[in-house]
């Protein structure tokens, strides 16, 4: 089937609109129309081949939200009509301890990422969800409980969301628990909503005193200006808990002192460029920790949407129409934006 995408043919070309083909509906595999589709600093960087390994024609896209309108005849866990999603991977190899475990994040096969990932589908590689329709299977479709009239913001969790999420959860944010979330921004927003949620004492770092109230109306129980050294200090060696968002290179020394023993900061931003080495006397006098996280299992990307559901949280967005998709890059570089990019789909038949 031939639909409609956008999409970069080249690194130095800007996005276009495409018609690109996906595949027939196979046994296993459930069929999605696209209603909105997230913008990642993610699709960024693959477009235009700051990571490197970038294939063309490059469609991106990986924070999908849809509606089912074909399932295969093995198909038993969705039906024509259901609200579903689509996150950052569409398979794995399913024989890895890893995928056993239901973290097919880390699959040593290599998970099959929305986008940009070998597949025997035209065109070779995976293309993304910004375009009208994608064909998953099954495994990899996630159920969406929220109202029609929030989808939009729905879609942002499956990546934001599930990227400060599966840390959050895996280092036991909650009650009797103090956690910072560093940068508010795309991923920090989501990842103070949820840590307030969780019961979580949460306190939200910025370098800008104008974001202070925005972090508050978040959720946030305390805001740090992370340039100020007075409102640093007050807090050092307390918390049991740290998710930095931030992705643009830092240093990690000031917040790593903030740690409690034991404690862990989790990276979870992808700068351009290494940070600076932290100093080690800051981690081995307090046992504290540098750790990362990639996104999060199928289960436990259901459990977060789950959550969101029941707790009314939804992504804060602002809609665009798929021909701004540059000046949103333009913004996205600047920080212009609160906090997240979502491409309404039916702006691609246009």
């Amino acid at each position: 089937m031939t639909v409609k995408a956008l999409g970069a043919l080249a690194a130095n070309k800007p996005m276009e609109s495409l018609e690109i083909t996906r595949r027939a509906v196979g046994a296993h595999d459930v069929a999605i129309k696209i209603a909105f589709c997230g913008v990642c600093h993610s699709d960024l960087h693959m477009v235009r081949d700051e990571w490197g390994g970038a294939i063309y024609p490059s469609v991106p896209g990986h924070e999908i939200v849809g509606h089912v309108t074909a399932v295969g005849d093995h198909v038993s866990k969705f039906k024509v009509g259901d609200t579903v999603g689509v996150g950052c991977m569409v398979d794995s190899c399913r024989e890895c301890a890893s995928c056993h475990d239901g973290l097919e994040q880390y699959c040593t096969g290599g998970m099959t990422q929305t986008y940009n990932s070998p597949t025997a589908d035209a065109p070779g590689h995976t293309l993304g969800g910004y375009s009208q329709s994608i064909v998953v299977d099954e495994n990899f479709v996630l159920r969406v409980t929220h109202d029609e009239k929030d989808l939009a913001a729905v879609a942002p969790l499956l990546c934001a969301g599930i990227t400060t999420w599966s840390p959050l959860r895996h280092w036991n944010a909650g009650p009797g628990k103090k956690v910072g979330i560093v940068g508010i921004g795309g991923l920090g927003h989501m990842g103070v909503k949820l840590a307030a949620a969780l019961g979580a004492h949460t306190v939200a770092f910025t370098t800008s005193e104008s974001k202070r109230e925005a972090a508050l109306a978040l959720g946030a129980h305390e805001v740090i200006v992370s340039k100020n050294e007075e409102e640093m200090a007050a807090h050092a060696g307390s918390f049991d808990f740290i998710l930095n968002t931030v992705a643009a290179t830092h240093n990690l020394d000031p917040f790593i002192g903030l740690l409690a023993r034991d404690g862990t900061m989790c990276l979870v931003g992808a700068p351009e460029h290494p940070h600076p080495s932290p100093t080690v006397f800051n981690l081995i006098f307090g046992r504290r920790s540098i750790a990362g996280s990639l996104i999060g299992g199928i289960a436990e990307t259901q459990e977060m949407l789950d959550f969101c559901g029941e707790h009314g949280i939804t992504s804060d967005i602002e809609m665009i129409a798929a021909n701004q998709i540059e000046d949103a890059f333009a913004r996205m570089l600047k920080g212009d934006v609160r906090y997240r990019f979502v491409i309404d789909s039916a702006t691609l038949a246009g």
